[in-house]
């Protein structure tokens, strides 16, 4: 059977963690509470030193390092929130720390990486190449390597955010946390309900993981840790392909559900928390709200989800917003073939005018392959006010005579 933390040890790493990570704040949603039945709560980890959860697990890893330990260093491999947390967590406590990241990581998670401290390290294409360099360092120099979640000192830390719950939002009857190799989810859940279990209640914990790589549900069916076929997910923070040891055998004895969300759902949540939460959040910080509007969360009692994360970068946000948008139905671009001839142009434009659609780019242009030399293609980007509204804007064009083609965002 396996040792769980204890309540104990969670109680410990969050007085050590007091000076380094923050206590981050609750934010009731009203929206969410709306959509739930429930009352909504958003633990803001976004707002955490680094900008997520990764510094609890980090800094309580490496705290625990002999002196001699410390002496020699640590390494690690991330692409962004466990590289800051790592690096962050060794500058505080004046150890030295090598980073191991991979080419093409986000440069705001590249400068912040260094900023605290760490020498940075940039090779590969994929994470994978970045592991086995720090693997390799690890034993070619003594350094200590420290794993994102699956270290029994790892769940420890992240589970100090599972005591603010608890302390946070009275009678909390749901938490719903993000899963990648679940160290977070595992040390929320072990953490909340040793709290529970003390005070003579339950609380439930739901996992949410990317549907393009959730590796916990074939694992938990199996009955172990195993790769799950993975195709690419915007939420690339929990994008894992292999369920960590030690945390999967927490969640597998103390979750309640797991369930996911497509990208498009991310995508939904994150405009959802920009635009009703004034929360930015990156993709694998939104997927519990994406649980929730897709309604896989049940609950009848105060509910937490776990914002883990707000390291997104620019250029990928403007994307998701555009993408958010088009999942919502309130932004779509249309290709019509048109007629050459003068006034076609403007009659789709009162058509579009009539229905309340507001164009926002427009391309007209005789080129293009399969084009009669009579015809032209009208192209146009507009802004809708959701499913029914967008409905309308093609049903109006069709009944018109023209054929517009909605093309994938």
């Amino acid at each position: 059977m396996t040792v769980h933390p204890t309540l104990a040890e969670f109680e410990g790493a969050a007085a050590l963690l007091a000076d380094v990570a923050a206590r981050t704040p609750v934010e009731d949603s009203d929206f969410l509470s709306g959509v739930l039945g429930a009352p909504v709560h958003l633990k803001l980890e976004n707002l955490q030193r680094t900008g997520s959860f990764k510094i609890r697990g980090a800094t309580y890893r490496l705290s625990r390092l002999t002196a001699e330990e410390r002496a020699r260093g640590v390494v690690a491999a991330s692409a962004g929130n466990h590289a800051q947390g790592v690096a962050l967590g060794a500058q505080t406590l004046g150890i030295p720390a090598t980073i191991f990241m991979p080419l093409g990581v986000p440069v705001p998670k590249l400068l912040a990486t260094r900023g605290y401290g760490a020498d940075v390290v940039l090779e590969g294409a994929t994470f994978e190449t970045p592991l086995r360099l720090a693997q390799e360092f690890a034993e070619r120099t003594g350094a200590v390597f420290i794993p994102p979640y699956d270290h029994h000192d790892v769940v420890i830390g992240q589970g100090t955010l599972g005591l603010e719950l608890m302390d946070q939002i009275p009678g909390l009857e749901t938490v719903v946390v993000g899963i990648g190799g679940g160290g977070l989810a595992a040390g929320v859940a072990a953490a909340v309900k040793a709290r529970a279990a003390a005070e003579g209640r339950t609380v439930r914990v739901i996992g949410v993981q990317a549907e393009n790589s959730a590796g916990y549900p074939p694992s938990l069916a199996a009955g172990h840790p195993m790769d799950a076929d993975t195709t690419p997910t915007i939420a690339d923070g929990i994008a894992v392909k292999r369920p960590g040891a030690v945390p999967f055998a927490i969640i597998r004895d103390l979750l309640d559900e797991v369930v996911t969300v497509s990208d498009d759902d991310i995508a939904r949540a994150i405009l959802t928390l920009i635009e009703r939460a004034k929360q930015v959040v990156e993709p694998a910080g939104a997927v519990g709200v994406a649980a929730i509007l897709t309604g896989k969360v049940r609950s009848s009692g105060p509910t937490a989800a776990i914002l883990s994360g707000g390291n997104i970068d620019p250029l990928l946000l403007q994307r998701v917003i555009a993408h958010g948008l088009a999942a919502s139905g309130r932004y779509m671009t249309l290709q019509i073939p048109l007629p050459d001839r003068p006034g076609q142009l403007a009659r789709v434009s009162e058509l579009l005018s009539v229905v309340g659609a507001n164009v926002i780019e427009v391309l007209h242009t005789r080129h293009g392959q399969g084009l009669q030399i009579s015809e032209v293609i009208l192209q146009l980007s507009v802004e809708t006010r959701g499913e029914e509204h967008r409905a309308q804007v093609l049903q109006i064009l069709q009944e018109a005579g023209y054929a517009p083609h909605v093309l994938p965002d």
